[in-house]
């Protein structure tokens, strides 16, 4: 039966914890770098979303095959090229060089895209003529790769948030107020409040971009791109921020194991690679879909990976609620050994503190 005095421990340490988690809050929406850089986040999406239609090259370009086809749209808006026949627009389309492909038959003309139509070269035409595709696909090949590259980027900038966790901790250890702070909070709930603190700043950040997300696409004249991605950030969101939390803690031990900022960096090499590795890897191999769904299983790159299946049309369902599981168990793992390393580093002044070392400290 639980006592009064359990009871009371329990509550004081999720009190504490809300407490150094506000405290983490509060000392990161009264700096400036914080601010800076959500507003550099949010004049990316919108450069990226505006700029495209903005500086947007000549007229669209165009496979025509035989001169009755070229014939057809001449005096158009189109940068038009004679081929000789189906076959050489096909593969001209395939290849990126031109956007579409236009036939002539005894129904007229007729236009040939890859995996979405050629808008621009439908709005050229006097009537909106016939469209077959080659790929067929919710989304274009070229729209396909700018989500992959926001949702990469993204999923970047709110992990290299987690350095924050470490530099807080280092400056508390070299400022020596981490001995005054444990006196009145337990080590992990120092730990608890500054994950919950800064997961919740990147929720916030989150939130933002999302609400940010549709008015830039609208400017951009891209608003039919939202309907199509709306159901993949449905993913990404949860996603992102449960990955986040397994790097949080991670970021913590780094920063605990060291006493001085300068020596920040000799601990910090295995977090950024398990930060800067998912990115690559997604914007690497995202037109693989083999090593897609392995890193969609990889609790370090399951964060963005499944999510760009799911956009991609690549993984069901149940696949997604699996990795996520795989992702939610990983994260309750690497939390408890992180707790105990911090719990064993955090006290220690010095050089650099080794994992065996805090591991043992901590027993």
């Amino acid at each position: 039966m639980t006592t009064v005095t359990e009871r009371a421990g329990e509550v004081s340490f999720w009190a504490q914890t809300r407490l150094v988690a506000e405290r983490e809050i509060g000392t990161f929406l009264r700096s400036k770098g914080f601010w800076i850089g959500l507003v550099v986040s949010l004049a990316g999406l919108f450069a990226a979303a505006v700029l495209p239609s903005v500086f947007a090259g000549g007229p669209p370009s165009v496979a025509a095959v035989g001169p009755a086809a070229a014939q057809s749209v001449s005096g158009v808006d189109l940068d038009v090229r004679e081929v000789a026949d189906v076959a050489a627009a096909r593969d001209l389309v395939r290849s990126g060089e031109v956007d579409a492909a236009i036939l002539t038959d005894a129904g007229g003309i007729r236009v040939l895209g890859l995996s979405s139509p050629p808008e621009d070269v439908v709005r050229a035409l006097s009537a909106a003529p016939p469209v077959e595709l080659l790929e067929p696909g919710a989304v274009g090949q070229g729209v396909q790769q700018f989500v992959i590259l926001v949702f990469a980027l993204v999923f970047l900038m709110i992990s290299m948030g987690g350095m924050a966790i470490a530099q807080s901790t280092v400056t508390e250890k070299q400022t020596r107020i981490v001995e005054i702070l444990v006196v009145t909070a337990p080590v992990r709930a120092l730990l608890a409040g500054k994950v919950l603190g800064h997961t919740a700043l990147a929720v916030g950040q989150l939130i933002v971009l999302a609400v940010a997300a549709p008015i830039a696409l609208s400017l951009g004249g891209q608003t039919a791109l939202l309907a199509v991605v709306a159901p993949a950030l449905g993913w990404f969101v949860p996603f992102v921020c449960v990955g986040f939390v397994l790097l949080a803690a991670m970021w913590a031990v780094a920063g605990s194991v060291v006493s001085r900022q300068e020596d920040l960096g000799s601990s910090m090499g295995l977090v950024m690679l398990l930060v800067m590795g998912p990115y690559f890897l997604v914007m690497f191999f995202s037109g693989n879909p083999a090593v897609m769904a392995v890193l969609s299983y990889v609790p370090f790159s399951a964060a963005v990976a499944m999510p760009v299946r799911m956009f991609t049309g690549d993984a069901h369902t149940w696949q997604a609620l699996l990795s996520l599981g795989v992702l939610c168990g990983s994260v309750v793992l690497v939390v408890l050994l992180a707790s105990r390393l911090y719990s064993g580093a955090l006290l220690q002044m010095g050089g650099k503190v080794a994992l065996r070392r805090a591991w043992r400290s901590a027993a």
